[in-house]
C-alpha cells in the first residue's frame, strides 16, 4: 500500500488504452486497489474532500480498475458501460490529472455499468446524474481519453478560482435533456 504519484495531463500513461484484468482475485491487483484507495485519501485530506474516484492509469498502472469513494470504497474491475439512457446533461468536470481546470462535458444522465469485485464476481449497476457522471468520467481514463478531448459548448474551459467567480451559481451539473442526434457522438464516442 503506498501513496503514488498522479500522472498529470502530458504523461503519456493517460492516452493509454488500458489492459483488461485477467485475475481479478491476484495480490497484484489487490495493491494496486491499495494503492488507489491511499492516493484518493490522501488528495482527499490535502483538498478539503475533494475527490471522489481515481483511476488506475492516473496512479502510472495501464489496467481497467477503478476505485470510487463516496462514503463508501468500491472497487471496479474491467468496468464497461453497456447502457445509457435517453438524457444527457452538460457537467463542468474537473480531474486530478488536470488540476485547477474546470471543462464543461456532455455526459449521459442515467448509464448501466457491468463490473467485476476483487473477487472476480461479475455485477450490474444503474448510476444517474453525478455517480453517471463520475463512472464515465473514470472509464474514459480507462481508455486514454480526458475530459479536455470531451469539451462541450462554446467557452468550454475555466480555471477553478473563474469558474468560483463566474458560474458557481448556476453549479456543476446541467439539467436532463432529451439526447439529439447531433449529442450522441458526443457521448459515446
Amino acid at each position: 500500500m503506498a501513496i503514488r504519484r498522479i500522472r498529470r495531463l502530458g504523461d503519456p500513461i493517460l492516452r493509454a488504452r488500458c489492459e483488461t484484468i485477467t485475475n481479478p482475485r491476484s495480490a497484484a491487483v489487490r495493491v494496486i486497489a491499495d494503492d488507489l484507495a491511499d492516493t484518493l485519501h490522501d488528495w482527499q485530506q490535502q483538498h478539503a474532500g475533494a475527490g471522489r474516484g481515481i483511476a488506475a492509469p492516473q496512479i502510472g498502472a495501464p489496467l481497467r480498475m477503478i476505485y470510487i469513494d463516496t462514503g463508501k470504497p468500491w472497487v471496479l474491475v474491467n468496468p464497461e458501460i453497456v447502457d445509457i439512457g435517453f438524457q444527457d446533461f452538460t457537467v463542468w468536470d474537473d480531474c486530478f490529472s488536470i488540476p485547477d481546470l474546470y471543462v464543461r462535458v456532455l455526459r449521459a444522465h442515467h448509464v448501466r455499468v457491468r463490473y467485476q469485485d476483487l473477487r472476480g464476481k461479475w455485477h450490474e449497476v444503474e448510476l444517474e446524474r453525478e455517480m453517471a457522471e463520475l463512472i464515465q468520467h473514470e472509464i474514459d481514463h480507462l481508455d486514454g481519453v480526458l475530459t479536455v478531448d470531451r469539451a462541450h459548448g462554446l467557452d468550454p474551459f475555466c480555471y477553478r478560482d473563474e469558474w468560483e467567480r463566474h458560474h458557481r451559481e448556476e453549479g456543476r451539473f446541467g439539467e436532463p435533456q432529451l439526447r439529439s442526434a447531433d449529442d450522441s457522438l458526443h457521448v459515446l464516442v
